[in-house]
């Protein structure tokens, strides 16, 4: 992604979002298009395959908090032609050095810090490369390949324990039919606009240039006489590739995981980007979790939860744990399982929170129903709702 990209592209309206946008309306609008783009449910259709990449880099700017607040500072200060310097500015208009904004006088050009994208180290690592002190050219630099972004669908069991699942993932690669040249022979020849560097410099005056990328060469540096008929002359082509993910113990409903290194392959040697994994867990029938605990419901019968005594609880891939109950346990108590959750990033596990259940039978038989009787007169008298009354009295 280029610098003038990164200024003149409305991710809002990529997405279909307003600029006050939440971070969840920004996430649930990214899902749906990239549910209804993505490349395995659109196979061979090169629009909804563009129209994905540019949904995935929106996302890649606006689902991150600290690169949301860079683009729209760099997208107020620059976008609107309203950035001046020196004793010229205007009213409403900036006016500081910019050394200030890029790190001090005298700077080159600047690169990202290895986050997604490479906008990570502020403004001046943003804009380090549009400006340059003296008017001289930027030379070619790597290019850092484009990030991936997926989805898997894991079951309850597999989240809490760690899985490894196949992914099947479409991105932009060197053209294997001209080795990424984009000539048809292999033998491209310099741009003689920018002299390779895939970059033109235009003078601003006050000893500054601004950088955009060659028209001429469209920023490659190299010009295909003959172009390739498969890359069409750009050295670029779209490859598909299966890879083993792993997706780490203690996985949420939701969670993004990035894998570094993971995406597509870079150019001029630069390295690749990065995968981006959207997790997606299947309910169990059993088992619910809260945040790095997993919770379960177990029915207790009535003289159990009276009278106290031990019952066993079954673990999620493990084996049951016994549970003592106190005398008078009330339906709706909770008691804990220690270590019997889910796993967490230091290694350690979570607790299994236990809500005790006191079950009431549907049918029963004469000595039961005779017992219960004999405990009905015996507790005659006891009315547990009297105090529910006073209450409701009021002052």
């Amino acid at each position: 992604m280029s610098t003038k990209d990164f200024i003149e592209k409305d991710y809002y309206k990529v997405l279909g979002v307003p600029k006050d946008a939440t971070e969840t309306e920004i996430k649930k609008a990214y899902r749906s298009l990239a549910r209804e783009y993505h490349p395995d449910a659109n196979k061979g259709d090169t629009k909804a395959e563009e129209r994905f990449k540019d949904v995935s880099e929106a996302y890649d700017v606006l689902g991150d908090p600290k690169r949301r607040k860079e683009y729209d500072e760099a997208r107020a200060l620059f976008g609107s032609g309203g950035f001046r310097t020196g004793p010229g500015a205007g009213a409403g208009q900036f006016s500081f050095d910019l050394g200030d904004l890029f790190g001090g006088p005298g700077t080159g050009t600047g690169t990202g810090t290895g986050q997604a994208g490479g906008f990570g180290g502020g403004l001046g690592d943003v804009f380090g490369g549009l400006f340059n002190r003296g008017g001289t050219g930027t030379r070619t630099q790597p290019r850092r390949g484009q990030d991936i972004e997926s989805e898997v669908t894991l079951s309850f069991t597999e989240a809490v324990h760690g899985a490894t699942v196949p992914l099947r993932m479409s991105s932009s690669a060197a053209c294997k039919a001209c080795s990424g040249t984009g000539d048809k022979n292999g033998t491209p020849r310099v741009c003689p606009t920018c002299v390779g560097t895939g970059q033109v410099s235009r003078g601003r005056g006050g000893g500054f240039s601004l950088t955009d990328p060659c028209v001429e060469c469209k920023g490659r540096g190299l010009i295909a006489d003959d172009p390739c008929a498969v890359c069409k002359g750009s050295g670029r082509a779209t490859s598909s590739r299966t890879m083993q993910v792993r997706i780490p113990a203690g996985v949420a409903d939701g969670q993004r995981i990035r894998l570094r290194g993971k995406g597509a392959p870079g150019e001029r040697g630069g390295p690749s980007g990065d995968l981006y994994v959207v997790v997606h867990v299947d309910p169990h029938p059993v088992f619910g979790r809260r945040d790095d605990n997993l919770t379960i419901t177990v029915p207790v019968t009535f003289p159990e939860a009276a009278l106290g005594g031990e019952i066993k609880v079954p673990t999620l891939g493990g084996p049951p744990v016994t549970l003592r109950l106190p005398p008078g346990t009330p339906s709706g108590r909770t008691m804990r399982a220690r270590g019997k959750g889910a796993v967490r990033k230091d290694g350690t596990r979570g607790d299994l929170l236990v809500t005790i259940e006191v079950a009431v039978p549907h049918q029963l038989g004469d000595r039961a129903r005779k017992a219960l009787e004999e405990y009905r007169k015996a507790a005659e008298g006891e009315d547990p709702r009297a105090a529910l009354f006073e209450a409701a009295k009021g002052e």
